[in-house]
Protein backbone atom coordinates (compact mmCIF):
# COMPACT_ATOMS: atom_id res chain seq x y z
CA UNK A 1 0.00 0.00 0.00
CA UNK A 2 2.82 2.41 0.61
CA UNK A 3 4.15 1.98 -2.33
CA UNK A 4 0.98 2.72 -3.95
CA UNK A 5 0.86 5.83 -2.53
CA UNK A 6 4.74 7.05 -2.83
CA UNK A 7 4.19 5.88 -7.13
CA UNK A 8 0.87 8.50 -6.55
CA UNK A 9 3.02 11.14 -5.02
CA UNK A 10 5.87 10.81 -7.61
CA UNK A 11 3.36 10.69 -10.52
CA UNK A 12 1.65 13.58 -9.22
CA UNK A 13 4.63 15.66 -8.55
CA UNK A 14 6.18 14.77 -12.12
CA UNK A 15 2.57 15.10 -13.58
CA UNK A 16 3.08 19.14 -12.34
CA UNK A 17 6.24 19.70 -13.43
CA UNK A 18 5.20 18.28 -17.11
CA UNK A 19 2.42 21.27 -17.00
CA UNK A 20 -0.80 21.09 -18.55
CA UNK A 21 0.93 21.16 -22.32
CA UNK A 22 2.59 17.88 -21.84
CA UNK A 23 -0.73 16.23 -20.64
CA UNK A 24 -2.86 18.14 -23.83
CA UNK A 25 -0.03 16.57 -25.66
CA UNK A 26 -0.48 12.97 -24.30
CA UNK A 27 -4.53 13.26 -24.63
CA UNK A 28 -4.03 14.42 -28.25
CA UNK A 29 -2.25 11.26 -28.78
CA UNK A 30 -4.58 9.18 -26.63
CA UNK A 31 -7.39 9.94 -28.63
CA UNK A 32 -5.41 9.32 -32.36
CA UNK A 33 -4.68 5.84 -31.13
CA UNK A 34 -8.20 5.01 -29.56
CA UNK A 35 -10.11 6.74 -32.57
CA UNK A 36 -7.90 4.78 -34.89
CA UNK A 37 -10.19 2.20 -36.95
CA UNK A 38 -7.97 -0.58 -36.37
CA UNK A 39 -7.94 -0.08 -32.68
CA UNK A 40 -11.49 0.00 -32.80
CA UNK A 41 -11.75 -3.09 -34.25
CA UNK A 42 -9.73 -4.96 -32.00
CA UNK A 43 -11.66 -3.11 -29.03
CA UNK A 44 -14.81 -4.72 -30.07
CA UNK A 45 -13.54 -8.04 -30.85
CA UNK A 46 -12.41 -8.10 -27.37
CA UNK A 47 -15.77 -6.66 -25.82
CA UNK A 48 -17.34 -9.26 -27.87
CA UNK A 49 -14.79 -12.40 -26.64
CA UNK A 50 -15.38 -10.79 -23.26
CA UNK A 51 -19.00 -10.77 -22.76
CA UNK A 52 -19.06 -14.38 -24.36
CA UNK A 53 -16.73 -15.41 -21.38
CA UNK A 54 -18.75 -13.69 -18.68
CA UNK A 55 -22.15 -13.03 -20.06
CA UNK A 56 -22.21 -9.39 -20.00
CA UNK A 57 -21.80 -9.09 -23.45
CA UNK A 58 -25.78 -10.37 -23.72
CA UNK A 59 -28.36 -8.06 -25.54
CA UNK A 60 -30.77 -6.42 -23.04
CA UNK A 61 -34.40 -8.31 -23.24
CA UNK A 62 -37.12 -6.47 -25.16
CA UNK A 63 -39.90 -5.22 -22.45
CA UNK A 64 -41.99 -8.07 -24.18
CA UNK A 65 -39.60 -10.79 -22.94
CA UNK A 66 -38.91 -9.25 -19.36
CA UNK A 67 -43.06 -8.77 -18.75
CA UNK A 68 -43.31 -12.70 -20.09
CA UNK A 69 -47.35 -11.20 -20.62
CA UNK A 70 -47.83 -9.02 -17.42
CA UNK A 71 -48.43 -5.44 -17.48
CA UNK A 72 -45.49 -2.96 -17.44
CA UNK A 73 -46.57 -1.18 -14.22
CA UNK A 74 -44.93 2.32 -16.04
CA UNK A 75 -47.89 1.99 -18.18
CA UNK A 76 -51.32 3.84 -17.89
CA UNK A 77 -54.28 1.90 -16.86
CA UNK A 78 -57.68 2.52 -18.94
CA UNK A 79 -60.75 1.59 -17.67
CA UNK A 80 -62.81 -0.19 -20.44
CA UNK A 81 -65.69 0.09 -19.49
Amino acid sequence: MKAFVLGAAVGYVLGAKAGRGRYDQIMRTYRKIADHPAVQGAAGVARAKIGEKTGLGQRHKSAAQQSNGRRNVSEPVYDKS
